[in-house]
């Protein structure tokens, strides 16, 4: 259980976007990796292993080869669905004092109600002269979103429905003279008096932390499982790979719950611009660099939905998905997932390689299910791509629910499908034996 050891350590301090890629900048970091920066020139050495961010909420890392035949690509995502603090968010009832929050992203809304809450993410602070990006985490039990009473609401467990801009603003506290964010922050030492915050992206995080639940421990209860588990999984597999000759590229983008529409999303050129100076610097003209995306592979991971224990209704009649199942392969005939008979292929051969059970996910037809992130990429540079997904339940809940050993599946899964000597060619798939 080492590797869902590590991936509990990472949850418990990934509480919004930046955070995450912070995590992920200090295990690349710690494995040698050098960082880039996008608005300098990319001198790069063969053999060597780099990573870069834009925004500080995606982050893209990869290894360098001596004579790549193709990019192998690993695509995550780093954000959940939240509320997100408005600017000048405090609003004033009585004595009380509550914040003004927005959805962001699909959230459960119920899940959120009555628990400690805080909030984290990333604050523009003036200081000497400039003004700098900061990350903040009030690491406090802060606020909470109180549920109305069922003597004043007699319905509420048998038609539950809640506005986002009335039921789900969080208490903050007493209100009081000179009360906000910059005041707030400052009595909590998160930024200094002399200083000025100039503005932020703030998101509420649920302040549970990860555990081991179930009578053998088997499963993990986590905020932030979507997609954290993968993200952090497949990281931990594409470090510990040995390079197989090819360009390893592992990708973990933001703003894939709000539909990807950002300069860090991966809808944006972000892929796509790293891939062109990494070819650049091998020497590579576009008559060799697009060869290489045609020979090229990705692996689109974000979370599936397993079958629900009480409601087994909302399951496909032929989809039999498991916690500690192994690893999902998603299909849509819309497209909404990439996988198809040819890249699910590969991912087969990977799990058998590995040992792991696979499991095949279609969502009911008369039900929509959401899209992710390997057709969305794929507007900007095609890769040959699949879908794959670890169980999960109650997805995008402020707290899922997962099995603990599919994440050591998806390590074992990323670790082979970086190391071993797989070529695509012509409508086939070479596995060198």
């Amino acid at each position: 259980m080492d590797y869902v050891n590590e991936v509990m350590r990472m949850l418990s301090t990934s509480h919004s976007c930046f955070h995450a890629v912070k995590n992920i900048e200090d295990r690349l970091s710690g494995a040698g990796f050098i960082k880039l920066n996008e608005i300098g020139p990319f001198n790069l050495l063969k053999g060597a292993k780099y990573y870069v961010t834009r925004n500080s909420s995606s982050i893209i890392a990869f290894k360098l080869p001596y004579d790549p035949q193709c990019f192998r690509v690993a695509a995550v995502h780093t954000d959940s669905p939240s509320f997100k603090l408005k600017p000048n968010p405090i609003v004033g009832f009585k004595n009380l004092a509550k914040l003004n929050v927005e959805p962001y992203g699909g959230a459960l809304y119920a899940p959120w109600l009555d628990r400690p809450l805080s909030f984290a993410g990333r604050a523009m602070v003036k200081s000497h002269g400039r003004i700098e990006q900061r990350l903040i985490d009030v690491d406090e039990d802060l606020l909470v979103i109180p549920s109305v009473a069922i003597h004043m609401n007699r319905d509420a467990n048998d038609n539950a429905h809640y506005n986002a801009a009335v039921d789900m603003l969080p208490l903050l506290g007493e209100m009081s003279d000179g009360l906000n964010v910059e005041s707030l922050l400052k009595s909590k030492e998160c930024i200094k008096e002399n200083e000025e915050l100039v503005g932020f992206d703030f998101f509420l995080y649920d302040r549970s932390q990860p555990k081991l639940v179930g009578a053998n421990k088997e499963f993990l209860l986590s905020p932030r499982l979507d997609d954290l588990s993968s993200c952090y999984s497949a990281l931990l597999g594409f470090v510990e790979a040995e390079n197989s000759g090819d360009v390893d590229v592992f990708c973990a983008f933001d703003n894939e719950e709000v539909g990807s529409l950002t300069r860090q999303g991966a809808n944006s050129t972000f892929l796509k611009d790293v891939l062109h100076r990494i070819a650049v610097a091998l020497g590579k003209n576009d008559d060799e660099f697009l060869p290489m995306i045609a020979r090229g592979f990705m692996l689109s991971e974000d979370n599936a939905h397993a079958n629900h224990p009480n409601h087994p209704e909302y399951s496909d009649q032929t989809t039999d998905v498991r916690l500690n199942g192994g690893i999902v392969l998603k299909y849509n005939a819309n497209q909404k997932y990439t996988t198809d008979a040819f890249s699910a292929s590969l991912v087969k051969y990977l799990c058998g390689k590995i040992g792991s059970p696979i499991q095949e996910y279609t969502n009911r037809s008369d039900l929509r299910g959401g899209s992710t992130l390997g057709n969305i990429s794929n507007s900007e540079v095609s890769f040959i791509s699949a879908d794959i997904g670890l169980p999960q339940l109650a997805m995008h809940s402020c707290n899922e629910t997962m099995g603990a050993h599919d994440i050591e599946w998806n390590v074992a899964l990323n670790r082979a499908y970086y190391s071993l000597p797989w070529r695509i060619g012509d409508g086939y798939i070479d596995f060198g034996e």
